[in-house]
């Protein structure tokens, strides 16, 4: 894993978004990531929607042994209507544990979240039968996966919110 930014805390303002959310199992979950960028990404096109910025995926729901509740989305200038399927949402503003790396995401999230616990840092998740709840848990994609193809060379940020705000 190469690190390029270490774990630090900052504070973010809400993003408006637009995304697409669904449940799948952790297994295969890359893959249906990749199938649902390629998706959005014709959406916009077709909707010559201006002022996006950052692709990101958002985790709401974790459980790796069984469904992940998963949003692929990009960040805009301002709120846009969406539609059936590519909905609008936001990232909300607050503190967020941040980490951006390139490679081996199980270890960049593993790096992010020890050292988090050894800073006292709490995560505003909590946990349920379907696994854990997050308020906002999200990669952004820093490296336009449209631009670099080569998903080893691509830059992402891991940020999760914590309860300080």
């Amino acid at each position: 894993m190469d690190v390029i930014d270490p774990p630090k805390v900052s504070q973010k303002p809400a993003f408006p978004t637009l995304g697409i959310r669904l449940v799948t199992p952790f297994a295969g979950m890359l893959k249906v990531r990749d199938t649902l960028l390629s998706e959005l990404y014709q959406w916009l096109d077709q909707n010559t929607v201006m002022g996006f910025h950052t692709f990101f995926l958002r985790l709401h729901v974790i459980d790796m042994k069984g469904n992940m509740d998963l949003e692929v989305g990009v960040t805009l200038d301002s709120a846009h209507k969406g539609d059936a399927r590519v909905k609008p949402g936001v990232l909300p503003a607050g503190r967020y544990a941040t980490l951006t790396y390139r490679e081996h995401d199980l270890r960049a999230n593993a790096l992010l979240q020890n050292w988090a616990a050894d800073q006292g840092i709490a995560f505003d998740k909590t946990p349920s039968p379907a696994g854990d709840l997050w308020l906002c848990r999200y990669e952004a994609y820093v490296t336009d996966p449209r631009s670099e193809k080569r998903k080893k060379a691509r830059q992402i940020q891991l940020n999760f919110l914590t309860l300080a705000r």
